[in-house]
Order: structure tokens, then C-alpha cells, then sequence
């Protein structure tokens, strides 16, 4: 609507035009004149004009809007985002977040006990440091997800890890290596839990989550790790554990 008013002193008669297009009305609202005047602009459902009609109609909100209207929460502690999220979606992710934050902890462990001055092997080092800021992001992107869907972040208590990889019979790098793989492996089969937690509560949305930023990199991990168990089981607990080692330094991989 356009609407030019007169200074307050002066008494005038408001000039309707129906059926008027944005364009006419502002031309018209543009026009010279002696008398103060009110243009008042009111479009005409259906109007042919190619022009986008003022309606110049107030609608009520539709009664599938007020339906979920009467869904939004009014206690203060309630999400207001919250929307078709199960209760065992929101659980099966803070698990999630678990599994992440206690493989993130293994991992560093492991960065710990390569880093000493009596190991000193610093690729090794370095591949579980950044496979263990991963695991860490992994699970701050599901901390993320939670709070976008509505739900509740519950974190739970990680369990201490071995501070000792030294294997008699395999040696550390193989072991620690062994491990890591398994590791991969359980954080795969409870991202498929929670993939399967999507699909019976229909949360195209989780599914899709879950696909997407994480089930093809698992796998990726899982072969990468698989064939740095068969190098390590080639080369022995000797010299070729060093050379393994120099590999992972200059490669810079993560899991």
C-alpha cells in the first residue's frame, strides 16, 4: 500500500484506486497537486496485470500452520528447533559423541607413548596426533548436530587407556597399529547403528547426516589402516619399522 498524507492542518478526502497495480500506484502517488491528498492503493484478487499485485488482504495463518503453532513450547528449557527427532536418535548420538571422544583418548595415548625420547618414533607420533584431533572433530560435529535438531549434548565418561603398546611378540608399531584398525572397525559398526536408529524412526535428515559426512571416510580409514597392519606385518619388529615410520612422517596421513 502507498499512502501519501497531508500536513495535519488541512481536511481531505482519501483517493481510493482498486484494482491498481505497485507500479500505477506510485506513479499516481508521484502526480503534482494543489490539494493535499491520500492515495490509498487496494489490488484486486486476480488481477491480470503481469505487475505483482498489492493484495491489500491480511490472511490468517493456514490450519496446518496452526496445528504446529500449537507445538512450539512455551517452557523456556524446551528446544523450539526440535521437529519429528526421535528420543532414540538423540540417544544413539550422544553415544556416538562417546565412542568418538574415548578412540580421540586411545589415540592420544598412543601419540604419547611413539612422542618418548626412548621410542622416538615421530611418525607414528604424528599419524596418531592428527588420527586423534579427528576422532576429537568427529565428535564435535556430532555435538553440533545434536543442538541443531534439538536435542540434548550428554556427555558421558571415557575409560583411561594403555599407556604401554610395547607387544612381545609384534612389537608396538604393529600392535598400536592392530588396535587402531579394530578401533575403526567399532566406530563404524556404531555409526551403522546409528544410521539404523535413522531409518526406523524415518529421519531422512540423520540418514542423510550420517552418509554424508561420515560412513565413506570410516571405510577409507578402515582400508588405509588395513594395509599399514599388512606393511608392518611384512617388515617385522626391526629396521623396517623405522622405515615405516620415515614413510608416515613424509605421507602425513591421518585415520
Amino acid at each position: 500500500m502507498i499512502l501519501r498524507a497531508p500536513p495535519p492542518h488541512h481536511h481531505h478526502t482519501p483517493t481510493f484506486l482498486n484494482g491498481a497495480t505497485a507500479d500505477e500506484c506510485f506513479s499516481r502517488s508521484l502526480l503534482p497537486s494543489t490539494t493535499p491528498s491520500t492515495v490509498v492503493c487496494a489490488a484486486v484478487k486476480g488481477d491480470s496485470s503481469n505487475h505483482q499485485s498489492l493484495s491489500g488482504v491480511v490472511f490468517e495463518p493456514f490450519e496446518e500452520v496452526k496445528k504446529e503453532l500449537d507445538l512450539v513450547p512455551s517452557v523456556f528449557h524446551q528446544s523450539l528447533a526440535r521437529q519429528e527427532y526421535a528420543e532414540e536418535s538423540e540417544a544413539t548420538i550422544n553415544e556416538q559423541i562417546n565412542v568418538e571422544y574415548n578412540v580421540s583418548y586411545v589415540y592420544h595415548a598412543m601419540y604419547a607413548y611413539f612422542d618418548r625420547d626412548n621410542v622416538a618414533l615421530k611418525g607414528l607420533a604424528k599419524f596418531f596426533k592428527e588420527s586423534s584431533e579427528e576422532e576429537r572433530e568427529h565428535a564435535e560435529k556430532f555435538m553440533e548436530y545434536q543442538n541443531k535438531r534439538g536435542g540434548k549434548v550428554k556427555l558421558q565418561s571415557i575409560i583411561m587407556p594403555l599407556s604401554e603398546f610395547d607387544h612381545e611378540e609384534k612389537g608396538d608399531a604393529l600392535y598400536v597399529m592392530e588396535l587402531a584398525l579394530s578401533l575403526e572397525k567399532l566406530t563404524n559398526k556404531k555409526l551403522l547403528k546409528l544410521h539404523e536408529a535413522a531409518n526406523r524412526n524415518n529421519d531422512v535428515q540423520l540418514a542423510d547426516f550420517v552418509e554424508s559426512e561420515f560412513l565413506g571416510e570410516q571405510v577409507e580409514a578402515i582400508k588405509k589402516i588395513s594395509e599399514y597392519v599388512a606393511e608392518l606385518r611384512r617388515v617385522g619388529k626391526g629396521h623396517g619399522v623405522w622405515h615405516f615410520n620415515k614413510m608416515l612422517l613424509n605421507e602425513g596421513a591421518a585415520a
